[in-house]
């Protein structure tokens, strides 16, 4: 056996490649509460067909899930991550039929826009002290639910759901891990039962499990450490670098 079969098809420094981006983003994620697909899909995309990234992305994140999940539960907003969780697990298996027939050259445009939207969406002003009813909690969860299956990303929706309302850092940051949790569910179960996904980018992503929780913990670590001023500028930062980041690389 050679070690492009080890590693999952890559020779070594793409497969080291590959391991620096899901550790680098892991770190974020940890630290922020999502980021993982937002600046993975982009850039894994450029190494393997987006199809191909957008599974390995949605399986990292079932396997992120767990990682700190008591704690997760315990601090996050419940009343508003639970609607939104339902309606985009039953919203995420025809944004997996929306991946699986689009071509991938218009996939890894839209999955780049994607990444930049979620910046701008930040921009969006929140009315005053407003809690979001169950209407705009279950929109926020079908936008997030077809966006998970068609790019790993249920965070352009989410991410201004809570980030908008000012909420402290800790319940934000705990509220989105439960609903990427959820996602990453549905879009793994609805990614094998279409042949999106199997068996061999189930490996590649049990290779990269290392990076993954090593990066998380540390994020973690960090969350603990950082005001809030300074993870809420992070935040703002880090989609924006994503974003572009994404564009350019799309269009070099």
């Amino acid at each position: 056996m050679n070690w492009a079969s080890l590693l999952g098809g890559f020779d070594p420094l793409t497969f080291a490649a590959a391991l620096t981006l899901v550790f680098g983003a892991s770190l974020v994620r940890g630290l922020t509460g999502f980021g993982l697909a937002i600046i993975l899909v982009p850039l894994l995309g450029l190494i393997v067909p987006p199809t191909d990234a957008v599974v390995i992305s949605i399986l990292l994140q079932l396997l992120a899930g767990p990682i700190g999940l008591k704690q997760i539960l315990a601090n996050g907003e419940r009343s508003t991550a639970f609607p939104i969780a339902a309606a985009a697990m039953l919203a995420t298996p025809p944004g997996v039929w929306l991946l699986s027939v689009t071509p991938p050259d218009v996939a890894r445009l839209a999955i780049a826009l994607i990444a930049l939207a979620a910046f701008g969406m930040l921009f969006v002003p929140a009315k005053a002290g407003a809690v979001p009813g169950r209407k705009e909690s279950v929109a926020t969860g079908i936008a997030a639910g077809l966006l998970t299956g068609f790019a790993s990303m249920p965070g352009p929706p989410v991410i201004p759901f809570y980030m908008r309302r000012r909420l402290p850092p800790a319940i934000a940051r705990a509220s989105m891990l439960m609903v990427f949790f959820a996602t990453a569910i549905a879009g793994s179960i609805a990614a094998f039962a279409m042949g999106v996904a199997d068996l061999h980018l189930l490996w590649v992503s049990l290779l990269f499990y290392p990076a993954l929780y090593i990066g998380t913990r540390l994020g973690e670590l960090a969350f603990g450490r950082v005001s809030e001023p300074v993870w809420r500028t992070l935040v703002g930062i880090i989609l924006g670098v994503a974003g572009v980041a994404a564009i350019m690389r799309l269009f070099n």
